[in-house]
């Protein structure tokens, strides 16, 4: 397994300075905070949904496209996504003059369909995850695009390792980080640089009941797949573990834990209520974490937490957080 530097990663940022933005770092401190993780738990918010596109995907994208060269870039990529990662594929090829044809289910939210489009992608449209992985590959084939993984390989953990790399700058002494999985890209390349930077800091991982495939994959000693994912945090909702992002993770991060579609609705209905942050259900899913299964093992703790999107349409956010209970009286 080809493992991560952080020199790697220290040149990886500076090559992207002007492509992405270094997310701030919040404090979470008033009276919610408070109420919900004790007064003793300093919590700290790496605010990844401030990042162009509104997540942190653009960090892999972006890492994976710098490194082809000009005659790949102007035959053009190609990717598969429910939408986080197909606007950022699509922002990245604007922003170095490719084309980008992204293939997405029928059932992706309308609003990021949209968002593609405005960075100058073309989508495809297909009945499900699978035909849009099997289209994908024949657009390649046919096209000779490159094919620009959601979470899979070196170059896109390399990616995600630069929020790390920017977390453990911007808040010394972590007790812990807490780190949402789908595919587990993020988590790989974040954990891996928080283990470098800040070696005693334990990571945990944080997948939704209804789409545990990382957890499957820890327990089982390999990359594992699910039958059907079952959540409505759809950016969670990787179907299968793959053997280069699993195997980062079971390096790097210490721990997974899971919670359920209504802990990650209270959740975002605390960021909105406390913080004014309209999250989608993905960039809850480390808050949910911490205010329930790690509360009390991280009381008193340095915790560092990733908000990780809020790519949701208005509709959608409005009924999941009016279906979870008042916050605040």
């Amino acid at each position: 397994m080809e493992l991560l530097t952080i020199a790697e990663v220290r040149s990886l940022r500076e090559r992207l300075e002007g492509y992405v933005v270094e997310t701030p770092v919040w404090q979470w401190r008033n009276r919610d905070a408070v109420e919900a993780f004790g007064a003793e738990t300093a919590v700290f918010l790496k605010l990844e949904l401030f990042q162009h596109t509104g997540t942190f995907k653009p960090r892999g994208a972006l890492s994976v496209m710098l490194d082809l060269d000009r005659q790949a870039l102007a035959r053009g990529v190609t990717a598969v996504s429910a939408g986080n990662h197909a606007i950022a594929v699509a922002y990245a090829a604007q922003l170095l003059g490719a084309e980008a044809k992204v293939v997405m289910p029928k059932s992706a939210s309308p609003i990021r369909v949209a968002r593609v489009r405005s960075y100058g992608g073309e989508v495809v449209l297909v009945d499900d995850v699978g035909q849009a992985f099997a289209k994908a590959e024949e657009i390649q084939k046919e096209e000779g695009r490159t094919f620009v993984h959601p979470y899979e390989g070196p170059l896109t953990a390399r990616g995600t390792a630069t929020a790390g790399l920017e977390f453990c700058t911007q808040v010394p002494d972590l007790d812990a980080v807490i780190i949402p999985i789908g595919g587990g890209g993020l988590a790989a390349g974040m954990a891996a640089a928080v283990k470098a930077l800040q070696p005693a800091c334990k990571v945990y991982g944080v997948e939704p009941v209804g789409a545990d495939t990382m957890f499957r994959s820890f327990q089982a000693g390999s990359p594992q797949a699910i039958e059907r994912v079952r959540t409505f945090a759809d950016s969670l909702g990787a179907p299968y573990a793959l053997p280069y992002s699993f195997a980062m993770c079971r390096q790097f991060v210490d721990e997974i834990v899971l919670i359920d579609d209504d802990a990650m609705r209270h959740a975002m209905a605390l960021l909105f209520h406390s913080m004014k942050l309209a999250v989608e259900p993905a960039g809850s899913a480390a808050t949910a974490a911490l205010a329930g299964p790690l509360l009390e093992r991280l009381r008193g703790q340095r915790v560092g937490v990733i908000v990780c999107g809020t790519n949701i349409d208005i509709d959608s956010y409005a009924r999941a957080v009016s279906a979870a209970e008042p916050v605040i009286a």
